[in-house]
């Protein structure tokens, strides 16, 4: 049996205050090995260093438009070989007592992450390896990892091994994958723009206004 990875990203802040984003997106990119995809967003890494420009890695809120455009190519040929999921969350309608980062996060996961295993059956799978960008702040670092390992014992079979990481995005075409995913979706939700958002929609698997029936504003 092969593993199962899953690569997440966020988009937002969790400034649940006025002064913070409106929305805050938790994505998840699911894929079995080969990762072919990654083998070509590496070749084209080397095509733009070869026409002159210097990337240590792909980054969509940094990268200029025609490098988003050439990446986003890539993706959305290949999209049959990724799932990818995603959490939307308007913040003015968290409850307060969701506010703490490792209870935010858990929740959060819990329903992303119940989307995932919905349709991907982990007793096909030896092992789940969940794998996030380096984040910068320990106590976020240990809320979230937490929360990931809470969520995968209540979801995974008893005999599914699981593994955590924290890699930094430069080191892991897949977590550049799923930035660019996660971009695409926070800025569909955060200023309308929709263009990326549709060059990758046939690969989205689920796409879930957590509180979009809420009707409370808490700020």
């Amino acid at each position: 049996m092969n593993s199962l990875y899953i690569f997440l990203d966020e988009g937002g802040n969790l400034d649940f205050s006025l002064s913070g984003t409106k929305y805050f997106t938790l994505t998840s990119v699911t894929k079995c090995r080969p990762f072919a995809l990654d083998d070509l967003l590496l070749s084209l890494k080397y095509d733009l260093l070869e026409e002159g420009l210097k990337l240590e890695r792909f980054h969509a809120s940094e990268d200029r438009q025609h490098v988003r455009n050439r990446v986003f190519e890539k993706i959305a040929s290949n999209l049959a070989s990724i799932r990818i999921d995603s959490i939307v969350v308007e913040k003015r309608k968290t409850q307060p007592q969701l506010h703490t980062e490792e209870t935010f996060y858990a929740v959060m996961l819990g329903y992303l992450l119940k989307h995932v295993f919905k349709e991907t059956s982990s007793n096909k799978h030896s092992q789940v390896i969940v794998t996030t960008d380096t984040l910068p702040l320990k106590s976020k670092r240990e809320a979230f990892e937490k929360a990931i390992k809470t969520t995968l014992v209540a979801m995974l079979p008893p005999l599914t091994k699981y593994k955590v990481l924290h890699h930094d995005s430069r080191s892991s075409m897949s977590l550049q994958v799923a930035d660019y995913c996660n971009w695409a979706i926070f800025r569909k939700w955060s200023s309308g723009d929709t263009r990326s958002h549709e060059l990758i929609r046939k690969g989205i698997k689920s796409e879930f206004d957590i509180f979009r029936t809420g009707e409370t504003f808490y700020y």
